[in-house]
C-alpha cells in the first residue's frame, strides 16, 4: 500500500472539485468517513457537502431557510496503490 490515508482523502476532494462544473452547485465540503478496505486493496472516501434543494421537489425551499440545502455524500473508491479514483458512488443514509 503506497497511498496513505491523508492523500486519498485530497484524491477524493481534487476529484470531486475537478468536476463540479458537472454536479452543479456545492458548499460545505467535509470528509464523513475513511476505510480501508478489507483487502487492504482500496480506500473508501466519504465526503459530505451542501447543495440546493431543487425547488419542484421542496417548495417549502423557498420561504424556510434552513430547508435551501440538502446534504448529500459521495463515496470515493481509491486505488491503494496508485491513487488512482476507480468510482464515485451516491452514499444513502
Amino acid at each position: 500500500m503506497k497511498v496513505d490515508v491523508r492523500s486519498a482523502v485530497y484524491t477524493a476532494q481534487n476529484y470531486i472539485q475537478s468536476i463540479q462544473d458537472l454536479m452543479g452547485s456545492i458548499e460545505d465540503l467535509r470528509l464523513e468517513e475513511v476505510e480501508l478496505s478489507d483487502d487492504q486493496q482500496f480506500w473508501l472516501v466519504t465526503l459530505g457537502y451542501n447543495r440546493p434543494v431543487d425547488k419542484t421537489q421542496n417548495p417549502l425551499a423557498e420561504i424556510i431557510p434552513s430547508s435551501k440545502f440538502e446534504r448529500d455524500y459521495k463515496i470515493f473508491k481509491i486505488d491503494a496503490e496508485t491513487g488512482d479514483v476507480k468510482s464515485m458512488k451516491i452514499r444513502e443514509l
